[in-house]
């Protein structure tokens, strides 16, 4: 069959104006209400008003402990001319919220009163009514408590259930069901996937996100790419829930049947926005209802389900669009957009000094991890090419400012020590280390624009055969800084597990049967493969690989374990945690390099502290590879 096309790029505004107004139309934001049990209300919207069924109090009560008198009797005390009442005839002894014998009408305080025997001695005369709390002080019966579309908390509960309110009416919660759709997808991933079967975590995220706002969300069993399968689950889910959400099968390939499928049953309004990520999204509308086409890629889907599902579900359910915090933010570096699309981008955000940076994240749509890993998200509106290093963005902040407030930067060499440092300062400190893996070259030109707390580095001075100084000196030379070693780390060959190609050294990457995958280029372990390579006479176009990179020793032990490549240069600790073999070549020193005018003092001591910690060094033994006898000693201090 011939393949779907796109109907157009239709501008964001526009395509959700026409999708909101054509639901109104349906009378699709009707309210329809149920009764629950009051207990089981907390976070529903009420569909009626909520009136009390008795008063609070229901009767005269104390409200304070002490002694309920008739106040007649009292009058005339003082200090001078004390009131003896006797206990049981003109008082008795009453605690806060006890009931008041109809005989008496005021309490006198614990406080202001001396007890002889069985009389109590008073010497400030009390006032009709005082500390009493009459019927209803709270809440009269058949007073309104709450209106109609009031979002219940546990204040409200408390409330009711002082009233005698047993049940409420609410609004239903929206259904929402949630078709995940591909041939290629299995339910949870395991050690012994296949080639090219791909975990369905989209649907997974969907539910929680339904659940967040309110939404009873209803997954389906995954649906294999065939026209006749979706239409009979489209047919009974369309029957059963508010909305129908089909996951992936919404772009323009060969097994992309949901544009086809709505159109089919109901109406397509729109297949294509002008965004970016989440071009190829559908709505539709099938029975009065609302159907979303949504994109297979996890960025994409969150994306497109944040723009129209959630602004749908809070209005059926009568709940405004809460307006995020937003940050005015600089850019440390370009960011180019393409003209006629607003792109979403998430990003980090972090206080430097005086000023917020916001630090774009992996802008691939496939990256499920920037959606872990954002504080917010900035849009390059579509009338802009783009954004260039130090210009300002506003973004719309998922995160809290206390967070981002309390936020570390490392950006430089990735190494896992990195990310154990990340844990003992959050949990010790409740300080948050953010880290971005740019290679050792990419540290120190993010230190240079006071972009990042510190860096970790390890550069090879080809001449001197020392790590780190001579750079730092080159481009430091007018900063405060300070060098403290981190570890000492093994390099060598990351290999599959028995070596099944017999890979012995740093000459046989030069066969032609070995693939090799590099890291990229300014990383320290990059230069140090080019030292190598030279010592042993070898160029890189001798290499099958050199030229393709990854950005972490994580990432290339990954490629290795998965038959991306065979081999790789990283370190010991990555080999080890990926159960790979591992051939050493060189040891070299792994330092911190840490912008002491950019990082407060107190901040610079709990990193010192969290290096020195037993707990780090049992960490990092316990990895392997790691030589400690260094670690935590200050290298050089660069004080002008």
């Amino acid at each position: 069959m011939d393949r779907n096309i796109y109907i157009d790029n239709v501008p964001l505004d526009k395509a959700l104006d026409l999708f909101m107004e054509r639901l109104d139309r349906c009378d699709y934001f009707e309210p329809e209400t149920e009764v629950v049990d009051v207990l089981n209300s907390q976070g529903r919207v009420t569909g009626a008003p909520v009136f009390a069924q008795k008063s609070s109090p229901h009767y005269a009560a104390s409200a304070m402990d002490g002694i309920a008198v008739k106040a007649s009797l009292t009058y005339g005390a003082s200090e001078t001319n004390p009131v003896s009442l006797l206990k049981g005839r003109d008082f008795i002894e009453v605690d806060t919220g006890d009931y008041i014998p109809r005989e008496f009408n005021a309490v006198i305080m614990i406080e202001d009163v001396n007890f002889i025997d069985d009389y109590a001695q008073i010497i400030k005369p009390a006032v009709p009514w005082q500390h009493i709390r009459s019927v209803g002080e709270d809440l009269v019966a058949q007073e309104m408590i709450v209106p109609s579309y009031y979002k219940i908390g546990p204040h409200e509960i408390a409330s009711f259930l002082t009233a005698a309110v047993e049940t409420v009416e609410v609004l239903k919660k929206p259904i929402v069901a949630i078709i995940p759709t591909g041939t290629e997808l299995v339910d949870r991933g395991h050690e012994n996937m296949a080639p090219g079967e791909i975990v369905d975590s989209n649907s997974r995220m969907l539910e929680g996100l339904c659940r967040d706002w309110g939404a009873l969300p209803v997954r389906y069993e995954i649906v294999a790419d065939d026209r006749a399968a979706l239409r009979e689950t489209i047919e009974k889910a369309k029957g059963d829930a508010d909305m129908v959400i089909i996951c992936s099968g919404s772009s323009a390939g060969r097994e992309d049947y949901t544009a086809s499928a709505i159109r089919e049953f109901g109406e397509v309004l729109v297949h294509g926005l002008a965004t970016r990520p989440g071009k190829p999204a559908i709505l539709g509308i099938i029975d009065d209802k609302p159907v979303i086409g949504v994109p297979g890629y996890p960025v994409s889907a969150h994306l497109i389900f944040d723009l129209f599902v959630r602004p749908v579900l809070l209005k059926k359910q009568r709940l405004d669009l809460p307006e995020p915090e937003k940050l005015e933010c600089k850019i440390p570096r370009k960011i180019a957009s393409p003209m006629g699309v607003d792109e979403y981008i998430y990003v980090n955000v972090a206080k430097i000094k005086n000023s917020y940076i916001a630090y774009p994240l992996n802008r691939g749509a496939g990256i499920s991890t920037s959606l872990v890993k954002a504080d917010g998200v900035t849009c390059i509106q579509k009338d802009n090419e783009g954004l260039q290093a130090g210009d300002t963005c506003i973004v719309s902040l998922k995160r809290s400012r206390s967070i981002i407030d309390q936020t570390l930067v490392a950006i430089g060499s990735h190494d896992m020590s990195i990310d154990f440092l990340c844990d003992i300062l959050n949990r010790n400190y409740g300080i948050r280390l953010i880290s971005a893996n740019a290679g050792s070259m990419g540290g120190i030109m993010s230190l240079v624009r006071k972009e990042t707390h510190f860096s970790g580095i390890h550069l090879l001075d080809y001449d001197t055969g020392d790590y780190n100084l001579s750079y730092l000196k080159k481009y430091l030379a007018d900063e405060k800084w300070i060098l403290v070693n981190l570890v000492k780390r093994e390099q060598g060959l990351i290999l599959k597990k028995g070596n099944p190609l017999n890979i012995t050294g740093i000459k046989d990457l030069t066969r032609k049967d070995i693939r090799f995958i590099n890291r990229q280029k300014g990383a320290g372990t990059r230069l140090l493969l080019d030292y190598l390579l030279t010592k042993n006479h070898i160029t890189p176009a001798e290499i099958n690989g050199y030229n393709r990179e990854e950005y972490t020793h994580l990432s290339v032990a990954a490629a290795v374990k998965n038959d991306a490549c065979d081999v790789g240069l990283g370190i010991y600790a990555s080999a080890k945690v990926m159960e790979l073999d591992f051939i050493p070549v060189s040891e070299e020193r792994y330092d911190l390099c840490i912008l002491v005018d950019v990082m407060s003092e107190r901040n610079i001591n709990i990193l010192f502290s969290c290096i020195n910690s037993q707990e780090f060094k049992n960490k990092l033994t316990a990895s392997g590879g790691y030589n400690l006898e260094m670690c935590g000693e200050i290298i050089f201090k660069n004080q002008l």
